[in-house]
C-alpha cells in the first residue's frame, strides 16, 4: 500500500515538474516575442510630400521589411506629438524611439552638435555632407549619444538665408534694428545680434503669424520651408546670404537602439542611410521647385555678392570665439570640418 502511494507520489512530482518546465518555456517564448516585436512612434515636423516626409515614410518601411517585422515604426508628420523641442527630450526620455530633428535646437543639449550652427563654418551644401557622411558625423553622434541620442543618418536642409516683409538684405547693416525670428539656440540669437538685428526665438509653428502681425519682421531657412509654411505670402524679400548649413538627423533612443540584437541593429542603420539618399534627392528637386513657385508668387529675390558675403562672416567672427572659448574641446572639431574639401 504504502508502495502504491510513492509510486502515485512520484509521478505527480515528475508532473509538477514537467508543467513548471513547459511554463518557464512559455514564458521564455512569450517575453523573447515581446522583446523581439516592437511598436515604435516617430516624430517630423514636415508636411505631407515634404522630402523629410516621403524619406521618413520609406524609412519606416524599410525597417519592418529589414527586420522581417520585429519592428514596425509608425511616423507622426507635420509636429502632430508637439513641438520640436518636447520631440527632442521624448526621443532622449524613450516615449518615442525616432525623430527627424534639426541640429539646431539639439545644439544647446549636446555641443558636438553645435558646430553645425556657427554661421559660415561649412563652405557649401557639398562639403558639409562630405564631412557629415564622415569623421565628423561620427564624432556629432558619439557626443549625441551621451545625451541619450543615435544619429542614424542625416538629411539635406540646404542653406539658410534671411527674408523679411521690409526690403532686401544686402549687407550686414541692413539687418540693423530688424525682429528676426530665430530658433532655441543661443548662436542664433548672437548671430542676428552681431548682425545689430533683434533676434526672437520661437516655435517654428508660429512664424507665419508672427510675420503677417509683425511681431517679427524677419526670419531665415531654406527655399522649401519657406515655400511650404506659406512664409512667401507674409514675406516678400528674400535674400541668399546662405549663412548656415544645418543639417537634420534621423536620431534614435540611445537605450532602444543599444538594446536591439545586432542584426537589427545593422537593418535599422541601413535602412535610415538607404532612406537618407532618397530624401537627399527629392530635397535636390524640392529646392529648385520651391525657388520657382516663390519667384513666380511675386517674391523678390536677390543675390549677395561674394565681396558683401565676406562682411556677413567678418561679422560672425565675435560668435565663432566666443562658442569656442567655452568649448575649447571642440576646437578640433570646427578644424576637422574646414579641413574637408
Amino acid at each position: 500500500m504504502h508502495a502504491r502511494y510513492a509510486k502515485w507520489g512520484l509521478k505527480m512530482l515528475r508532473l509538477k515538474k514537467i508543467a513548471v518546465a513547459f511554463g518557464l518555456v512559455t514564458a521564455a517564448v512569450s517575453m523573447s516575442a515581446s522583446v523581439m516585436a516592437a511598436d515604435w512612434k516617430g516624430w517630423n515636423i514636415h508636411v505631407t510630400g515634404y522630402p523629410n516626409t516621403v524619406a521618413m515614410d520609406d524609412f519606416a518601411r524599410l525597417v519592418k521589411e529589414k527586420t522581417q517585422g520585429r519592428i514596425d515604426l509608425k511616423m507622426y508628420h507635420a509636429g502632430t506629438l508637439g513641438n520640436q523641442s518636447d520631440a527632442i527630450e521624448q526621443v532622449r526620455l524613450g516615449a518615442l524611439a525616432i525623430g527627424n530633428f534639426s541640429l539646431g535646437p539639439i545644439g544647446p543639449i549636446a555641443p558636438e552638435a553645435n558646430v553645425v550652427s556657427l554661421p559660415f563654418v561649412f563652405s557649401s551644401v557639398e562639403q558639409a555632407f562630405r564631412a557629415m557622411d564622415g569623421e565628423v558625423g561620427q564624432k556629432i553622434s558619439d557626443g549625441l549619444e551621451k545625451k541619450g541620442l543615435i544619429a542614424l543618418a542625416y538629411h539635406d536642409s540646404g542653406s539658410r538665408s534671411f527674408y523679411n516683409t521690409q526690403k532686401p538684405i544686402t549687407e550686414p547693416s541692413d539687418v540693423e534694428g530688424m525682429k528676426v525670428r530665430v530658433m532655441n539656440n543661443d548662436l542664433y540669437s548672437g548671430m542676428i545680434t552681431a548682425l545689430g538685428g533683434n533676434p526672437s526665438p520661437m516655435a517654428f509653428s508660429e512664424v507665419y503669424q508672427a510675420l503677417k502681425t509683425n511681431v517679427v519682421n524677419g526670419a531665415e531657412n531654406n527655399f522649401p520651408s519657406y515655400e511650404s509654411t506659406g512664409h512667401h505670402e507674409v514675406a516678400g524679400f528674400y535674400s541668399l546670404s546662405q549663412h548656415l548649413i544645418i543639417p537634420e538627423c534621423v536620431c534614435i533612443n540611445a537605450k532602444i537602439f543599444n538594446d536591439l540584437p545586432a542584426a537589427d541593429q545593422k537593418a535599422v542603420r541601413e535602412a535610415a542611410q538607404e532612406s537618407a539618399l532618397l530624401q537627399r534627392k527629392l530635397w535636390s528637386e524640392r529646392k529648385v521647385a520651391s525657388r520657382e513657385k516663390v519667384l513666380a508668387s511675386g517674391v523678390k529675390i536677390n543675390e549677395i555678392a561674394d565681396d558683401q558675403k565676406l562682411a556677413f562672416q567678418a561679422a560672425m567672427e565675435p560668435v565663432h570665439k566666443g562658442f569656442l572659448a567655452k568649448n575649447p574641446e571642440l576646437v578640433s572639431l570646427v578644424e576637422l570640418i574646414k579641413n574637408t574639401k
